[in-house]
């Protein structure tokens, strides 16, 4: 009060009303704080109050899925940030749209016929955006290739990644962090989601340290400066210093690093898509003997009469989604929005068809998309914006779609696997709870399914924005309202 006295006793307006007078209007006009609580279980008010976090900074949403009773919310119809939760939407967008054993299609093509295992011509590789190709997949496809009969390639290859028709971007442009793998951008022919992991390995004597890359692309030189140290493992990075000339497609390691901290991993993206493209083609094409005269190009592919001579189809989308949501794959589940987009709306796939699209789903799942905010699939957005109750209501809707099982078993499940795999790893948590979490600069999230103590299964979403939000107190909310919702 005594605040609250010498503010407005400075006002210029203090002689038409006493600063008592004043204080006690504003006091009326004010909401308490108990109120903005009014639907707020108490262990969920201490909880909010425990870790500092102004009441209007969380959006909550409890709901016993059997009977659709609501057991607690605060702020449920206000926007916030939902960080990764967004991907929720999209892949039960896509469940629906495009069914679990949807498939994306690579297309190889050659401009001119084989002939004793030679082509005279230019081959094209056409993608479609499949979000699972990894190493293991793409070294299948150039076997499937190579057992066309073709040896030896005298024209260039050509991708064709015009499937996807996108603006010019930079990875950088979220947090300038443009060899994070987690800022990389749509690309219809990504290999790896266009990542590469570096693996350091102190020596058994400890007299020096390895480093190896997977995959090992012929064309990306690995320079290692690294020198063994003793010391301790805090540091970041290890103390490793990284530094990428990617027009050399050239890496190089430097700095001390701790013997004694063990094996450590980096997952950076160091080529553009299309160099890492096309460095993995040369490593599997030599791996099954095949020979190339030409270059690896981007390109178009020419309007053709014949078929391709390889059709590689992906892994099913039910099996994808459980990549891009327990791990929480960006650029995976763009590509989901950007193949819904093409779905609905025809090729090419461009963002602006995959929100329409995306939209239009929820809308059509019973999803109130009012004042709903989506740039892209993955949530790594600003921008994006969705209240605690749209979230609950697509939690909702993925328990009462014909795929349930698919979308529920995508989620991470608590002390097991994903993004989980580490938290609620000990106690009745572990195993109980299908999540999504989100996690930004300034922005907490969560959302999921709850197997209560007593059986029943609640639908929890917990949005927390704020400065205070990804330092811990947006986590430990988390953590308080989840196992409360447990303990029902």
């Amino acid at each position: 009060m005594r605040k609250c006295f010498f503010w407005f006793a400075r006002r210029t307006f203090r002689r038409a009303l006493s600063p008592w007078t004043l204080c006690a209007a504003l006091l009326l006009v004010l909401p308490p704080a108990q109120a903005q609580f009014e639907h707020l279980p108490a262990p969920l008010q201490r909880a909010i109050q425990a870790q500092g976090l102004p009441p209007d900074s969380v959006g909550l949403w409890v709901q016993r899925v059997p009977d659709g009773a609501v057991l607690a919310r605060l702020n449920a119809d206000t926007p916030y940030n939902p960080a990764s939760t967004v991907k929720l939407a999209t892949s039960l967008a896509a469940l629906h749209e495009l069914g679990p054993n949807y498939t994306w299609t690579t297309e190889i093509w050659a401009t001119r016929p084989v002939q004793d295992g030679v082509l005279r011509g230019d081959l094209v590789i056409r993608g479609t955006g499949d979000p699972g190709m990894v190493t293991e997949e793409y070294w299948r496809m150039i076997g499937e290739l190579r057992r066309t009969g073709l040896k030896r390639i005298e024209g260039d290859v050509i991708l064709d990644a015009s499937h996807f028709q996108l603006p010019n971007g930079d990875p950088g442009d979220f947090n300038r962090q443009p060899l994070r793998a987690y800022n990389q951008l749509p690309y219809a022919l990504h290999v790896n989601s266009n990542s590469q992991r570096f693996h350091v390995r102190p020596e058994r004597r400890g007299n020096g340290i390895d480093v190896v890359v997977d995959p090992p692309l012929p064309g990306l030189e690995v320079v290692n400066r690294l020198q063994p140290t003793r010391g301790g493992c805090g540091e970041w990075q290890r103390g490793i210093q990284f530094n990428v000339d990617q027009n050399a497609q050239r890496v190089t390691f430097s700095g001390q690093y701790p013997v004694n901290c063990g094996n450590y991993e980096m997952l950076r993206s160091v080529l553009t898509p299309e160099a890492n493209h096309a460095e993995m083609f040369r490593m599997a094409w030599d791996q099954w003997g095949g020979e190339l005269t030409g270059r690896v190009r981007t390109g178009v592919l020419p309007v053709l009469h014949d078929e391709p001579i390889v059709r590689h189809r992906s892994r099913p989308l039910s099996d994808l989604i459980r990549v891009s949501n327990k791990w929480s794959s960006n650029v995976m589940s763009d590509h989901l929005l950007l193949t819904l987009g093409a779905r609905k709306n025809g090729p090419p796939a461009t963002m602006d068809k995959g929100r329409e699209a995306l939209v239009h789903s929820l809308r059509d799942l019973g999803v109130d998309v009012g004042g709903m905010v989506v740039d892209n699939g993955s949530g790594l957005s600003r921008d994006a914006r969705m209240t605690a109750r749209q979230l609950g209501e697509i939690l909702e809707a993925g328990w009462k779609h014909p795929h349930r099982p698919e979308f529920q078993s995508s989620l991470a499940l608590s002390g097991l696997d994903g993004t989980l795999r580490n938290r609620f790893r000990n106690g009745d948590l572990r195993g109980q709870m299908h999540l999504k979490t989100g996690h930004i600069n300034e922005v907490s999230a969560v959302a999921g399914y709850v197997r209560t103590s007593s059986g029943d299964d609640v639908i929890v979403t917990v949005l927390v924005n704020g400065p205070r939000a990804h330092i811990g107190h947006g986590r430990n909310l988390q953590d308080a309202v989840l196992e409360w919702a447990h303990g029902l």
